[in-house]
């Protein structure tokens, strides 16, 4: 009966421009920052102002902790940093856009799509161990849980959850603007009007590089 409520850290510089961050970072843009605060009142509405018997897990990459310290201005909880939420590293391939990487290492995007390129790096973190550590944090939840983590990890958290396949979880949208309340095997996307969701550019679009 353990609800989570599974939140997306703002947009960064580099989800503007297309760049996957993996294990390194970007601060969150002005749009970033307004989507945090956005996150904060939706959240605070959602707990009715009641804040017992709630954990708050935090990755502790630089973009979801600036994104938490907004959110605290509304739910005002100590919040503690869990390295299993930070985002799937593509090892060498952290900081470089899907063209880029196209363009140096094409051989190994032979066959992939745009959501599982991801794990295509020869340096980088696996799918099957990223899966194991998200199965681990989901294991110990004991009472209500704030997550703030990443695109592709939200995905492979909301997908284990919801018991899909790779290729379902791997393509779940990842919304910036809005949270998903995890709830007796089902997820529900909390979401004020569409304002300020991800609008990449036509190569991040097919590249699913605004999923990190």
């Amino acid at each position: 009966m353990t609800i989570i409520f599974l939140l997306r850290h703002g947009e960064t510089t580099w989800n503007a421009a297309g760049r996957f961050q993996g294990h390194k970072d970007s601060p969150l843009t002005q749009r970033g920052q307004q989507q945090a605060d956005q996150m904060g009142e939706l959240l605070a509405r959602e707990l009715e102002r009641s804040f017992d018997q709630i954990d708050v897990h935090v990755s502790p990459l630089g973009r979801t902790k600036e994104t938490a310290a907004r959110i605290a201005r509304y739910v005002p909880l100590a919040s503690r940093d869990d390295p299993r939420l930070m985002e799937v590293t593509t090892g060498s391939w952290d900081g470089m856009s899907h063209y880029e990487i196209s363009m140096e290492y094409p051989s190994m995007l032979e066959g992939a799509t745009g959501f599982d390129w991801f794990f295509r790096s020869p340096d980088g973190e696996t799918f099957d161990a990223a899966c194991a550590r998200v199965e681990e944090w989901l294991s110990g939840l004991r009472s209500t849980t704030i997550a703030i983590s990443h695109g592709l990890t939200g995905r492979l958290i909301r997908g284990m959850y919801l018991r899909l396949s790779r290729e379902e979880m791997l393509e779940l949208p990842v919304p910036q603007s809005g949270f998903y309340r995890l709830q007796n095997g089902q997820a529900e996307l909390v979401e004020s009007p569409p304002r300020s969701q991800c609008r990449p550019d036509e190569n991040a679009r097919r590249s699913g590089a605004c999923g990190d």
